[in-house]
C-alpha cells in the first residue's frame, strides 16, 4: 500500500493511504468545481476538467520510493526528500496535455506562478522544477504505473480539451481554490482537525425575505424617520435590476443594512443565487450588522452562526497543523471586511484562495464601496467585479451613504458605464435634501500634540467621537485622556482589541449614547467605527485622511436629525512622543487639505473630484497593477494589492485558547477569530513574539493586554522604553 500522509504518533493517527487521499480530494474538488461551474457563462466545463485532472494527479510525486519511506513512517524527516508536485505537472503537460491542470498541480503548495517569468524559461523548464526535473522524467512511467495500481477512479476522467475562454486570471484562482480546499479539507479530516462536517445551510431567499419583511415591519414607529425608512426598504426590495451590477445612494439613518439585504434576497430568488456577501469597509466593526442579520434572517431551528458567518479578518494558514482555522465562505450569508474579501480575490496562495470557489453564483453588497480600499486599488478591483458579474453569475450592489460613482472615472473604466440605480430618483432627491442640513464641517489649522489634543477635545460639546489614523495614536490619546479625566470620561475602540472585547466596548458605547444625561465623555477610535455602525454623537473630530473618511465620520454625528447642524472637525497632529502618522493616508489627506484650503464646500458632491485627484497621484501604480493582472503575474498582484499596507499576522490573546491549540484539543475557527488580533510581522519579530507550539503561522501574545486599549497596553510600554519617551505619554 502507498501513502499520501505520514502517521501522527502524538495524536494516534495512522498514515493516510494514497488511494484514500486521492479519492477524497478528487471527490471534494470536483464537487466544488461543479457547484461553481453552474454559474459560469464561459468556462464551467474547463473548470471541471482542469480541477479533476489536477486533483487525481496532484500527489503523483509522493509515490517516489524515498518519499514513501517517510510517508509510511519508516523514516523520520521534516519534509519529503523529493519535491512531489513536479511529477503530476509533468504528466499533465507532456502526456495528457492539460496545461491548466498542470498549472494547478504546480501551484497547490507554492501558489500561482508569474506567467511572464515562466514564459521566459526554456521549453522543458516551463511549469517544472529544475531541481528534480531529470529525476522525475526518469521515474515518471513507474510513478504513473503505481498510481494506476493504487487509485482506480470511481468516475471516468473528463475529456482533456481544456480551453479558457474568459478571464484567465480569475479562472486559475477559482480552480486552485477548488483543488486547495479539497486537498486541505481531506487532509484535516484524516487528522481529525476540521469543522468540515458543519452542515451546508441553503440560502432559501424566499423564506428569508419573508422573515426580513416581518422584522422590518416590527421596527415601524409613528415618525417621519420611520416612514422614510419603510419607503427606502420597499423601494430597494422591489427594484428590478436587469444587469449584474446595481448601485444605491442612501444617506445615513435610512435603513440601508436591511433595505439592501431585502433587495439581494429578492435578486437571489430571481437569479437562483446560492450565497450573499456583505462587504464592509476595510477596518470596520462588523458585529452590529451581523447581529441585525441574525435577528432578522435566521429561520426556526437554525444555528445563527451557520447562517450568518462573521469574518473579522483573514486567518489563512498554509501549514497542515494550522490551516483548519482558515475562515471559509460556506455560510449562505457571509459578513466580512473589504480587506478579507478583496485581498482573497488578489491572492495567489492556496491557503487564502481555498474559499474563493464559493463566490460564483453569489450576490455581493459592497457597503461604502468608495471607501472599501485606497483609490489606487479601485481599477483592478473594478475589473474583478465586472468579470465575476459577467462570467461567474455574481450580482453586485455598490452602495454608500455618500456614493462616489467611481466607475464613471475614465482612469478606472474607459467605458464609463451607466450602472442602474436601485433607488427611484425622486426618493433619492428627497433623501439628499435632508442630508444637507445635518452637519457643519470645520477645520482646526494648528497641528496638535497629545496633551493639546486632549485638552481641546474636552472643550467640545459631548458626547464626542474622535477618529485617528493609527491604532497606536488612538491608544496613546485614549490613555492620556483617561489619565487627565478618569476612565469614565473615555472609551476606546480599535483593532488593538480582540473582536470579543470590541463587542463589549461597542455595547457600552451604545448604552451610554442612550442616556441623555451622560454627555461628558469621548470615544477615541480608529476608522473601525467610521461606517456601518449605528452611533450618533454630538460632535465629531477626524484626523485628516480622505474626504470619504470625513463624510463617513459625519454619519456618526447627529445621525438621526434632519434639521440641526452639528460640527465635524478636521485636525492634523504633530508626530511627537508616541503619536504616529499613517503613511498610507498621505495622498488622500493632502487632497482633503487642498480642498479645504481652496474653500470647497465639504459635501458628497466633492467625492468624484477628490477621487480623481487621488487616482492621479497613484496613476503609474494603478496602471502597473492592472497590467500585472492581465499578464497573470500572480505573485506581483498578491504583493501589490494591499488594502492595509502591512504584513500582519494572527496573534491569539486568550491564554485558554492558546493552551488548547498547543495541546491539539478541539478549537473552533470562530473562537480563534474572536480571541485574536492582527499585528504587523515586523513588530512581532522585534518583540520576539513566539509562534504557538505546533501551529505554524499562529502566534501568542506575551506582553500586556487589557480590555481598554488591547495589546497596546503592553506594546506602548515597550515602545516608550525603546524610544526613551516619558511616562506622561503612556500612563
Amino acid at each position: 500500500m502507498a501513502f499520501a500522509h505520514s502517521p501522527d504518533s502524538k495524536r494516534g493517527h495512522p498514515p493516510q493511504s494514497y488511494a484514500a487521499h486521492i479519492g477524497g480530494v478528487a471527490d471534494r474538488a470536483f464537487d466544488a468545481a461543479g457547484r461553481a461551474a453552474k454559474y459560469a457563462s464561459l468556462d464551467g466545463d474547463a473548470l471541471k476538467k482542469a480541477v479533476y485532472h489536477a486533483a487525481v494527479l496532484h500527489d503523483l510525486g509522493k509515490l517516489d520510493k524515498e518519499n514513501q519511506e517517510v510517508l509510511s513512517g519508516k523514516r523520520k524527516a521534516r519534509k519529503l526528500p523529493v519535491q512531489h508536485a513536479d511529477a503530476g505537472a509533468a504528466y499533465l503537460l507532456d502526456t495528457l496535455q492539460v496545461v491548466p491542470g498542470a498549472v494547478l498541480v504546480r501551484s497547490h503548495h507554492i501558489g500561482l506562478p508569474d506567467f511572464v517569468e515562466e514564459n521566459t524559461r526554456s521549453g522543458e523548464s516551463v511549469l517544472r522544477d529544475d531541481a528534480v526535473r531529470d529525476r522525475v522524467n526518469r521515474s515518471l512511467p513507474e510513478l504513473v504505473k503505481l498510481h494506476e495500481q493504487e487509485f482506480r477512479a470511481g468516475k471516468a476522467l473528463p475529456g482533456t480539451a481544456c480551453n479558457i475562454a474568459g478571464d484567465a486570471s480569475l479562472f486559475f484562482r477559482i480552480a486552485l481554490s477548488c483543488l486547495a480546499d479539497g486537498d486541505h479539507t481531506d487532509t484535516s479530516a484524516h487528522y481529525g482537525e476540521q469543522t468540515w462536517l458543519e452542515p451546508l445551510v441553503e440560502l432559501r431567499p424566499e423564506d428569508r425575505l419573508a422573515a426580513l419583511d416581518r422584522y422590518s415591519e416590527s421596527l415601524k414607529e409613528d415618525s417621519d424617520r420611520s416612514r422614510l425608512r419603510s419607503e427606502v426598504y420597499a423601494a430597494c426590495r422591489d427594484a428590478d435590476i436587469a444587469g449584474n451590477i446595481g448601485s444605491c445612494d442612501s444617506p445615513v439613518g435610512t435603513g440601508k443594512t436591511t433595505a439592501i439585504m431585502a433587495h439581494l434576497l429578492s435578486q437571489a430568488k430571481k437569479r437562483g443565487l446560492r450565497r450573499i456577501f456583505v462587504v464592509l469597509p476595510f477596518t470596520n466593526i462588523i458585529t452590529q450588522s451581523v447581529g441585525v442579520y441574525r435577528r432578522a434572517l435566521v429561520l426556526p431551528g437554525e444555528n445563527p452562526e451557520h447562517v450568518v458567518a462573521e469574518l473579522h479578518h483573514r486567518a489563512d494558514f498554509q501549514d497542515e497543523q494550522s490551516r483548519q482555522f482558515t475562515a471559509l465562505w460556506k455560510a449562505p450569508i457571509v459578513v466580512t471586511t473589504a480587506v478579507a474579501f478583496f485581498e482573497t480575490l488578489a491572492s495567489n496562495r492556496p491557503a487564502t484562495l481555498r474559499r474563493l470557489h464559493n463566490l460564483p453564483g453569489s450576490a455581493v453588497f459592497v457597503d461604502e464601496s468608495h471607501a472599501a480600499m485606497p483609490a489606487k486599488l479601485l481599477p483592478v478591483a473594478w475589473r474583478w467585479i465586472k468579470s465575476f458579474a459577467g462570467e461567474w453569475g455574481c450580482y453586485w450592489v455598490m452602495a454608500s451613504g455618500s456614493l462616489n460613482r467611481f466607475w464613471r472615472i475614465e482612469e478606472i473604466d474607459e467605458a464609463q458605464p451607466d450602472i442602474p440605480e436601485i433607488m427611484p430618483s425622486m426618493l433619492r432627491g428627497r433623501l439628499m435634501e435632508y442630508e444637507k442640513h445635518r452637519i457643519k464641517y470645520r477645520f482646526l489649522d494648528t497641528p496638535l500634540g497629545v496633551a493639546e489634543l486632549v485638552d481641546w477635545i474636552a472643550t467640545l460639546p459631548g458626547p464626542r467621537i474622535v477618529i485617528l489614523n493609527t491604532v497606536q495614536s488612538a491608544a496613546v490619546v485614549a490613555r492620556e485622556y483617561k489619565k487627565r479625566f478618569g476612565l469614565d470620561s473615555v472609551e476606546h475602540l480599535s483593532t488593538a482589541l480582540t473582536p470579543a472585547d470590541r463587542d463589549k466596548t461597542l455595547d457600552r458605547v451604545k448604552s451610554r449614547l442612550l442616556d441623555g444625561s451622560d454627555t461628558q465623555w469621548t470615544l477615541i477610535a480608529t476608522s473601525c467605527v467610521e461606517a456601518g455602525v449605528d452611533l450618533s454623537f454630538k460632535t465629531g473630530v477626524r484626523e485628516a485622511a480622505s474626504l470619504v473618511s470625513l463624510l463617513q465620520l459625519a454619519g456618526r454625528v447627529s445621525r438621526h436629525a434632519f434639521s440641526s447642524a452639528e460640527s465635524v472637525w478636521t485636525v492634523t497632529l504633530k508626530e511627537d512622543g508616541l503619536l504616529r502618522k499613517h503613511k498610507g493616508m498621505g495622498d488622500s489627506a493632502k487632497v482633503l487639505l487642498d480642498l479645504i484650503a481652496e474653500g470647497a464646500v465639504i459635501s458628497p458632491d466633492l467625492c468624484t473630484v477628490a477621487l480623481k485627484r487621488e487616482i492621479r497621484f497613484a496613476g503609474a501604480f494603478s496602471d502597473s497593477l492592472l497590467k500585472f493582472e492581465g499578464l497573470m503575474r500572480f505573485p506581483q498582484v498578491e504583493r501589490d494589492f494591499r488594502i492595509i499596507t502591512s504584513d500582519t499576522r494572527t496573534v491569539v490573546i486568550d491564554e485558554a485558547i492558546v493552551s488548547r491549540l498547543e495541546d491539539h484539543l478541539h478549537v473552533d475557527w470562530r473562537d480563534v477569530q474572536k480571541s485574536s488580533v492582527q499585528i504587523w510581522g515586523y513588530k512581532l519579530e522585534s518583540l520576539r513574539i513566539p509562534e504557538i507550539s505546533g501551529r505554524p503561522g499562529m502566534y501568542k501574545w506575551t506582553f500586556g493586554y487589557d480590555a481598554f486599549i488591547g495589546y497596546m497596553a503592553g506594546f506602548l510600554k515597550v515602545e516608550a522604553l525603546t524610544k526613551g519617551v516619558g511616562d506622561a505619554c503612556v500612563v
